[in-house]
């Protein structure tokens, strides 16, 4: 069974860091596409980043030049470090977990709980 744990969101104020951690378990992060979503109060889950089994990466637009996306294959860890953090980028972030790197929620097996992210302003 696949099972993944968020951690390391918090409060933060605008322009700070976050590190956010998805430990997996049932599944290794290196054989697999991890990505990381977003939802916002209101809003549609969205894509944010993701590594695929062969770690090529790929961000939104909105976060382009500001988040990385890393794993730690001895952790079986995918981290998401988030730099010049901005109100916007306020919301509940996901890990989840498919054979192929994609960009909509919907072609996602195994999700996360979420952790919140908060920025202020």
């Amino acid at each position: 069974q696949v099972q993944l744990v968020e951690s390391g969101g918090g409060l933060v104020q605008a322009g700070g860091s976050l590190r956010l951690s998805c430990a997996a378990s049932g599944r290794t992060v290196n054989n697999y596409a991890m990505a990381w979503f977003r939802q916002a109060p209101g809003k549609e889950r969205e894509f944010v980043a993701v590594i695929s089994g062969t770690g090529s990466t790929h961000f939104a637009d909105s976060v382009k030049g500001r988040f990385t996306i890393s794993r730690d294959n001895a952790k079986n860890t995918v981290y998401l470090q988030m730099n010049s953090l901005k109100p916007e980028d306020t919301a509940v972030y996901y890990c989840a977990t498919d054979r192929i790197a994609m960009l909509l929620p919907k072609s996602y097996d195994y999700w996360g709980q979420g952790t919140q992210v908060t920025v202020s302003s």
